[in-house]
């Protein structure tokens, strides 16, 4: 064989070896990465709801907003009953569409053992909240403010609505990202499962 065509070859070789070589890497490393945030991305939106409920993330992060009368409050004050924290704004739409299922809600199962905690991320703080909770007729909800704007971080999410089911101790049994109409029978009784449990069980 002659010099040349012994270039071309191992020119050749080191193509394919070069070419072999992405292809592992896209199917090991950064092809899998995508797979796993699709996966994920999946899991935490409404294509996926049970998949985006299911895991316990262990304990809340003790988030700390103000009350209707503009008073320090906490979610370590709601420990005891089973909380439904929906972290959402005015300005989001899809936080619109849901606000009187979550009220009706509120309405349905209020109580010592359960509340429906909406926290608002709005910077106009309670006079936003107040103004909408009134053009929405909105009655059973109490106004939160997350006056700190790190809620939605602390909670490792990047979009609201944002809905998580805290227990009587503070953990995390599942969060869901995205619209539903959470005065539906459904969800409703999957809720209500949860009251009747024991706290700390």
């Amino acid at each position: 064989m002659s010099p040349a065509k012994k270039t071309f070859a191992l020119l050749g070789f080191l193509v394919l070896g070069i070419s072999a070589g992405a292809v592992y890497r896209e199917l090991t490393g950064a092809g899998k990465q995508a797979s796993v945030r699709s996966g994920q991305k999946a899991a935490a939106t409404g294509s996926a709801a049970e998949a985006g409920r299911a895991g316990v993330a262990g304990m809340v992060p003790n988030l700390r907003f103000i009350d209707g009368a503009g008073a320090p409050r906490s979610l370590a004050d709601f420990r005891g009953r089973v909380v439904l924290l929906n972290l959402w704004a005015t300005w989001c739409a899809p936080c619109r569409q849901e606000m009187p299922a979550l009220d009706r809600l509120q309405k349905a199962l209020g109580g010592p053992g359960f509340e429906v905690l909406a926290l608002s991320l709005d910077r106009g703080g309670l006079a936003a909240v107040n103004g909408f909770f009134k053009e929405l007729d909105v009655r059973s909800l109490q106004p939160y403010v997350d006056q700190n704007g790190d809620a939605l971080a602390k909670l490792g999410s990047m979009g609201i609505p944002l809905t998580m089911l805290i227990d009587r101790d503070g953990r995390e049994l599942w969060r869901v990202l995205g619209v539903r109409e959470w005065d539906q029978p459904a969800e409703v009784d999957r809720i209500r499962s949860h009251l009747l449990a024991k706290a700390g069980k």
